[in-house]
This record gives structure tokens, C-alpha cells and sequence, in this order.
């Protein structure tokens, strides 16, 4: 095993102080010569020395690694988030640790720990759990937090959430605007408050015409199979339950995309035709959508931007630029493509 370079060793080389080296690699402003300065960089990079950060951060008390706990990593949604939480972290020299729940609230407790533990004073978590008590505790250690897509009702945390329940009810009116009557909702388990918001927006638009909600949700057992295609395969699943009832929808709008394309996958398979036999509408507005055929119909969330704005909410905080605790409200848009037709009867 290789010998791992240090100042000490560059010092010696280059016959100078370890304390002069240190000074010139993190560009100490303690006055010392062009030479030398330059000497010391060329023994460096001919050694390929790799500076120790860990060692630099238990010595300054300081750490440039971010958090993030997703609840998904296989959901292209959170890939999206990633990416703008990445691009405003890398711009102020921020590195980020990615934590892939997989959709256990225990596996996300032992994030948060692990992240505490590593000294980061930084944390985005999209949480899936319902007991903030360790959030809590870990705030009042000096933890920053921001809350993205989901209610975490902490008064020290500054929150980045969607309008879900108008989402809903937007997926919902537009299909009865096209002349469907009978059109059916496809959840993951309602244990969210995101989805809950979501059924909830559904149900409003359902009501408020008359028609009769149908809700085809998930059971508790499909997280205990949880794999990379869990929406996909809910999607489907769902779906095979709906086309064995005798009034089988005209239209069915899903919690996610990836749900939506298990739905699609599913009538298609079983000879239907996507939009002309059953209309199809997703939630998320991924990338993907627009790539099937047929193209994706869907309720958008601005998963970049809100990365964007939540990793600069928390360099704020980490700088010392402390606001009042905020709470964004991030506005729906529908995506209109070709997974929709209107009905004539």
C-alpha cells in the first residue's frame, strides 16, 4: 500500500518548514518569496499531493460538505433536484453527500445521524417520516435545515413546498373538461403529505361536478418490496385492478410519472390504446414524459429551480445571512401532450 503524501514530506524535499508549506497551500497570506512559494507548489504537484480536508475541517471547525436525503434515488423527479442543488453548492466550492432513503423512514433516521456525525452543518431532506423528534434534536445541535416537497411542520426550518392539493384538482378538472366522467386515481400509499394533498385536490374536483372519486391506493406491503421500479410496478399493478372492475375508467390520473408509465405500460399490454380507450395523466413533469410514446400529459413541479432555490436558501443560513424561517409555495402547471383525448359521449 502507497505511502500517503503530506506537508512533512514536501518540507523535507523542498527543505523548508512544514509550518511554510501549510502557509502556501491554503494560501495563508504570511509573507513568503516568489521562490519559495513556487518551489514548494512544484515539489507538491511533482509528489501529487491530495490535501487531507478532513484534517483541515477538525482544524478550522469547518466542513464544505452539504447533506441531502431523498426518499428516491431511481425517481428522475429527485435526479432533478440533485442537479440544482449541485450546481448552486459547486458555485460556493460546496460538495454534496446523497442519501437514498429508499423509501424507509428508519434508514432515513440513520442518514440524519450519519450526517450529524460527519460534522455537516448543512442538511436538504425531502422526509418521508412522520416523527421529526431527531430532526428536532439535531436542529437544536446547530443543524441547517431546509425542507423540500413535504410539510415538516418545525418552526426553525425553512420549507420549499409545492401546491399539491391544486395540482390535484388541475389534473382532475382538465380531464373533465375533455369530457371524461369516470376517472380514477392511482396513489402510492396515502402515508405522505404530499400525496394525501394531492388525492385531496382529485377529490375536491371530483365533488364539486357530481362524479364519483375512484381511488385505487397502494397497500403498506408494496414499500416492504421496495426496488428501483417500485412506482413503475405500483403503476402497473393498480392499473390490472382497475381494468377487472366492470365500469373500468375512461381516464386515470397518477400520483407520479413513473407511475403513469407503469399505467400506460399495463393498458397497453393488455390491448388498450393510450389516449384513444384510456386517457392518462402523470404528476411531476419529468423529462422522460415527453420521450414515450405517446408523450406524457402531466402536472409539473419545478424540480431544478426548487433545488436551486433550497441549496441557496441554505448557503444563506450556513453563511451567517440568517432570514426569518421562510415557507415557499411552488405553483402547478399542467403539460398538455398527447396521452389525453376528449370524449364525445
Amino acid at each position: 500500500m502507497k505511502k500517503t503524501i503530506t506537508i512533512h514530506d514536501i518540507a523535507r524535499i523542498a527543505q523548508v518548514s512544514s509550518a511554510t508549506v501549510s502557509r502556501v497551500l491554503s494560501n495563508s497570506t504570511y509573507p513568503v518569496s516568489h521562490a519559495m512559494r513556487e518551489k514548494i507548489l512544484k515539489t507538491a504537484s511533482e509528489l501529487k499531493y491530495i490535501p487531507n480536508q478532513l484534517g483541515k475541517q477538525l482544524k478550522t471547525n469547518t466542513n464544505m460538505t452539504l447533506g441531502v436525503i431523498i426518499p428516491s434515488i431511481t425517481n428522475p423527479f429527485y435526479s432533478s433536484v440533485i442537479s440544482g442543488i449541485e450546481e448552486i453548492a459547486v458555485d460556493h466550492g460546496y460538495h454534496v453527500l446523497l442519501c437514498n432513503a429508499r423509501q424507509d423512514p428508519k434508514l432515513e433516521e440513520q442518514f440524519m445521524k450519519t450526517i450529524f456525525e460527519k460534522q455537516i452543518k448543512g442538511l436538504i431532506i425531502s422526509s418521508i417520516s412522520n416523527n421529526t423528534k431527531l430532526l428536532k434534536q439535531l436542529i437544536d445541535l446547530g443543524l441547517n435545515v431546509i425542507a423540500l416537497d413535504q410539510d415538516i411542520d418545525e418552526k426553525e426550518v425553512s420549507r420549499i413546498e409545492f401546491d399539491f392539493r391544486k395540482g390535484g384538482y388541475m389534473a382532475a378538472t382538465y380531464l373533465i373538461g375533455k369530457g371524461h366522467r369516470n376517472i380514477a386515481y392511482v396513489t402510492s400509499p396515502l402515508d405522505r403529505p404530499s400525496r394525501k394533498s394531492t388525492c385531496q385536490g382529485y377529490l375536491d374536483a371530483m365533488r364539486q361536478f357530481g362524479l364519483e372519486p375512484v381511488v385505487e391506493e397502494a397497500g403498506a406491503e408494496s414499500k416492504a418490496a421496495y426496488d428501483g421500479i417500485y412506482e413503475f410496478d405500483n403503476g402497473k399493478r393498480l392499473t390490472g385492478r382497475l381494468l377487472d372492475r366492470s365500469d373500468r375508467p375512461t381516464a386515470i390520473f397518477a400520483c407520479n410519472d413513473m407511475t403513469a408509465f407503469g399505467i400506460i405500460n399495463e393498458l397497453t399490454s393488455q390491448g388498450l390504446s393510450v389516449p384513444q380507450d384510456v386517457s392518462v395523466v402523470g404528476f411531476d413533469g419529468i423529462e422522460f414524459g415527453r420521450m414515450i410514446t405517446p408523450a406524457l400529459t402531466t402536472v409539473k413541479q419545478p424540480d431544478y429551480e426548487m433545488g436551486r432555490m433550497a441549496c441557496g436558501m441554505l448557503m444563506d443560513m450556513m453563511n451567517g445571512n440568517k432570514k426569518p424561517y421562510l415557507n415557499f409555495m411552488l405553483q402547478p402547471e399542467l403539460i398538455e401532450r398527447s396521452s389525453v383525448a376528449a370524449r364525445a359521449d
